[in-house]
């Protein structure tokens, strides 16, 4: 009961985590899925968009500007590691995490320092609306109308020409020239979009939290990787709409998969193990599934 009663407890806390981390798995199945270009600057985008909205905001810079501008060095960073990965031919996963290394002293740079407080000073939710900040509901209300309009702009655009020509890149970036498509333009956008949201959201919890620090993107990956695989093992990838939707459904079953750990008296920093596990288990289950059934068909 103690277990369950602690768990209670959580869920409303991890539900709001679990929609503000599900732009960070978002951002992490556009190169993964889409482009079919394995990227890890998420793990530097994240902090990069909580520094810089802190700098800006410490500033006196309006937060909802600071927050498109978080969002747009977020692009940069993306365009950056792709650009290292099309034009050097580095992989993408050392371009990544060249990006990444990078960014980390780009983050102490914006700051002048490893962590900008933001108590007393305005943030987004508050200009929004002062209750926000002391209602988890309306903090989760907010996230979940961001999420769906964001589900909604990815749908109707990857339905676009442009939309159907990125597609087309990752399903198949040799035959993309052949049909008069710049993949090397279409693959610096792609990059560059998946980490404007993941940027955007690490300004959005550093205004939530109070603070910006230049360690917050730590882990970042493999919990947006986590709960995208999560979520795809649930409701699939066959359409457009279930892979979009997969991260958020991911996200939010991974935060309270977390909090239920937590429950049972783990430490937080059992976390990195836990979460580590619940990839293995998410992507081997099918495999060793399938392989116990081919085996029930031979013998």
């Amino acid at each position: 009961m103690e277990v369950l009663n602690t768990f209670y407890h959580l869920v409303p806390i991890t539900a709001v985590q679990g929609l503000l981390y599900a732009f960070v798995a978002m951002g992490v199945m556009i190169p993964f899925r889409l482009l079919n270009v394995p990227d890890l600057t998420a793990e530097g985008a994240f902090p990069l968009g909580g520094c810089l909205v802190a700098a800006l905001i410490t500033a006196g810079l309006h937060p909802f500007l600071g927050t498109l501008a978080a969002a747009g060095a977020g692009f940069l960073a993306g365009a950056v590691t792709a650009l290292i990965h099309l034009k050097f031919r580095v992989h993408s996963l050392l371009a990544g995490i060249l990006t990444i290394t990078m960014l980390w002293s780009v983050d102490l740079r914006v700051m002048g320092k490893p962590n900008t407080p933001l108590f007393g000073l305005p943030n987004l939710y508050d200009w929004i609306d002062p209750a926000i900040m002391q209602s988890l509901a309306l903090q989760g209300g907010l996230l979940l109308a961001a999420l769906v309009v964001l589900v909604l702009l990815l749908w109707w655009g990857l339905h676009t020409d442009v939309g159907l020509a990125l597609r087309g890149v990752g399903a198949n970036s040799q035959l993309a020239p052949a049909l008069a498509v710049n993949s090397t333009r279409y693959i610096v956008v792609g990059l560059g979009l998946a980490n404007a949201i993941t940027a955007a959201a690490g300004a959005l919890l550093a205004q939530s939290q109070g603070y910006g620090d230049v360690n917050m993107g730590f882990g970042m990956l493999i919990n947006g990787l986590a709960a995208l695989i999560i979520g795809e093992a649930i409701i699939g990838r066959r359409t457009l709409l279930r892979q979009l939707c997969a991260p958020v459904v991911g996200s939010l079953l991974y935060y309270q998969l977390s909090s239920l750990v937590l429950s049972f008296g783990l430490m937080p920093s059992d976390l990195k193990l836990v979460t580590g596990l619940f990839v293995l288990v998410t992507i081997g289950w099918p495999i060793l599934r399938g392989r116990a059934r081919a085996g029930s068909i031979a013998g």
